[in-house]
């Protein structure tokens, strides 16, 4: 059993990466080997529509056919049994890097043909995990919910099975007297991290643990 973490997120040890690593020490407590992929150390860019995943005949059908630092990284998704997504939410949508990410994950898998659906060999179970400085009650009027709804869906449609995670209201910065934030309550913000955060990690934790049984 191999469960991979992919952190969208800039940060390697805020809020995304910190339910990442819970998620995968969850894994790794039901006996999965884990790994976790920074996606801002890589340099890669989204699909270059070369459509040589869908070439009959061709070396790389099925499977994105560039060579950079993300091909390594699929090629190992590939072969997984787990796959974990996280990002912060930047302007109601995952980041530029998980966006781009994503075009290269989906665009080899589906075959433009009335009986096949995909290239994938195997069912992957899946999971997304979003860290955001809204309120739950704000995401929701902002209609957060049709875009964690399309992204599960897509999960669904090319791997396998997918719950997804929300962690709202977080705290952004250590300092919050550094930043032009004054809109924001940094008695609260901290309060909440220090009562609900650690929640939110042991949701992390137990959702790693039901992807590896």
């Amino acid at each position: 059993m191999k469960v991979i973490a992919i952190n969208g997120s800039p940060r390697k040890k805020w809020n995304t990466a910190t339910l990442l690593e819970h998620a995968l020490k969850g894994a790794a407590s039901s006996g999965a080997e884990t790994k976790m992929v920074h996606l801002y150390d890589l340099n890669y860019k989204g699909c270059i529509s070369c459509f040589a995943c869908k070439l009959k005949g061709g070396e790389s059908f099925g499977r994105c056919a560039v060579k950079d630092d993300l091909a390594p990284v699929l090629n190992e998704i590939n072969e997984a049994n787990a796959l974990i997504l996280g990002s912060p939410v930047y302007f109601g949508d995952v980041t530029g890097e998980m966006r781009s990410f994503l075009e290269r994950l989906f665009f080899s898998k589906p075959i433009y043909e009335p009986d096949i659906l995909s290239a994938l060999p195997k069912k992957v179970r899946t999971a997304w995990i979003y860290t955001m400085n809204l309120t739950e009650e704000l995401a929701k009027e902002m209609g957060y919910e049709r875009m964690f709804k399309n992204n599960e869906a897509l999960l669904e449609r090319f791997f396998g099975p997918c719950e997804s995670l929300m962690c709202y209201d977080t705290l952004q910065f250590d300092d919050y007297s550094k930043y032009a934030a004054r809109k924001f309550d940094e008695k609260a913000k901290r309060k909440r991290h220090e009562e609900v955060f650690p929640k939110d990690c042991e949701r992390a934790f137990e959702l790693g643990v039901r992807l590896a049984k």
